[in-house]
């Protein structure tokens, strides 16, 4: 669990700004649940053999006894949000949300105890026109990035609940017969969640992996034309995909569309976006059978991925810092500083503290990247003048005008 320092907190808040106007611009609605849930709200939906529940919860009792869980991911705690406030009767709803996550896992790159994504979830839609807009938005999502080239997509479909139900007792009897090759985490799956087999990262057991029946081989009529159409939607866009038949999710609840958006950058944490529907949950935690696809997407993968040339371009650097000189300028300084901010409140305005010399401050003047220096000593108040210096432009020189004419100076400047 690590802290994010001033120094990189500019990558953070970049993103979050990105994204938050984008899922905007989409028509999506924020949501913010709690860090804490109930430890049965994650037994029932992740399932008690899984390595989240098993191994990998902050788990502990409160004062009164009962079990409390560190959220390791958002999708259940968001469906248990729009059960409990009634927000599933008869609407639909388009939803995100952004936030630390809490999983005990072996620290390395790419993966920590307590990390941060941004989720989507969408409920009441079926078709796969919103499983197309949610890899849409992702989609424009890298773009704005400019990390577009570094991630690609890889589609799978699950099919019926019946159909998967089928291939997993299928896949069951393959793998038990090859059981001398698989390994101590794949062999345990063997009984509880063999689907997971498939999705092993150990590279000794990838022939009997790709040599295992395909679960498009088994998929129903209609999850077969829920696949086609999406494919067709995405190819209508342009978006490029690869389908892996590899691509799974170990819960019952998962069905249908499953995606993912993979990076070679990241070593073996390669996934940077996970996706797909989960028809199948609202009605486990106790609502009525209701359709959900969603997303999530981890940060702290994301800014790894960024350039910092991207960063520095768009980070929202000062626009002009306040150099003082004296009790009386720095009280006379105070005050305009305040009137400019009431009259252009876009400004983004650094005022010196603390004292010094000119030099000292300008130093800190230039250190803070400001665009402009705006000086007051001695000479311009004795003339109510304020003297304008450009910091990041050579050749031009600086200029003295009258304090009543800074607020229009700033104005067609910022312009």
């Amino acid at each position: 669990m690590s802290d994010i320092l001033p120094v990189d907190i500019k990558s953070w808040q970049l993103i979050e700004r990105v994204f938050q106007k984008l899922m905007d611009s989409y028509g999506y609605e924020e949501i913010r649940m709690p860090l804490l849930e109930m430890t049965s709200l994650f037994k029932r939906s992740i399932g008690e053999v899984t390595d989240i529940v098993e191994k990998e919860m902050y788990t502990f009792d409160d004062r009164n006894g009962d079990s409390l869980t560190l959220r390791p991911e958002g999708t259940a705690s968001c469906v248990r949000a729009a059960l409990q406030n009634g927000l599933l009767h008869n609407q639909t709803q388009k939803l995100w949300y952004a936030g630390p996550m809490f999983r005990h896992e072996r620290p390395q790159k790419g993966r920590y105890r307590q990390f941060h994504q941004f989720g989507v979830e969408v409920f009441g839609l079926n078709g796969p026109d919103i499983d197309a807009e949610l890899i849409l938005v992702t989609a424009r999502f890298w773009k704005q990035l400019e990390i577009q080239d570094k991630v690609e997509l890889e589609l799978n479909s699950l099919g019926s609940n019946e159909a998967r139900l089928a291939y997993r007792g299928i896949l069951a009897d393959y793998f038990k017969q090859h059981e001398s090759e698989l390994d101590e985490d794949s062999t345990r799956r063997l009984t509880s969640n063999p689907l997971r087999i498939l999705d092993s990262k150990n590279a000794d057991m990838r022939d009997v992996i790709e040599a295992a029946p395909k679960l498009s081989e088994q998929l129903d009529g209609e999850s077969e034309q829920h696949f086609k159409a999406l494919c067709a939607m995405l190819a209508e866009h342009d978006i490029k995909y690869r389908i892996n038949p590899c691509l799974v999710r170990g819960l019952d609840y998962y069905n249908r569309t499953v995606f993912e958006w993979v990076t070679d950058q990241l070593g073996a944490q390669g996934t940077v976006c996970a996706g797909g529907r989960y028809d199948g949950l609202v009605k486990q935690l106790g609502g009525r059978d209701t359709a959900a696809v969603g997303f999530a997407m981890g940060i702290e993968r994301l800014i790894s991925l960024l350039d910092d040339d991207f960063v520095a371009r768009s980070v929202q650097l000062p626009n002009a810092y306040f150099i003082m000189l004296g009790q009386e300028a720095q009280n006379q300084g105070y005050r305009l500083a305040e009137i400019l901010r009431d009259e252009i409140p876009s400004l983004r305005l650094h005022v010196h503290a603390g004292g010094g010399s000119l030099k000292s401050q300008m130093k800190k003047a230039d250190k803070s990247q400001a665009k402009l220096a705006l000086i007051l000593g001695e000479d311009e108040m004795s003339a109510s003048q304020v003297t304008i210096k450009h910091l990041r432009r050579t050749g031009v020189e600086q200029q003295t005008i009258q304090q009543s004419e800074l607020l229009s100076w700033l104005q067609e400047y910022l312009n």
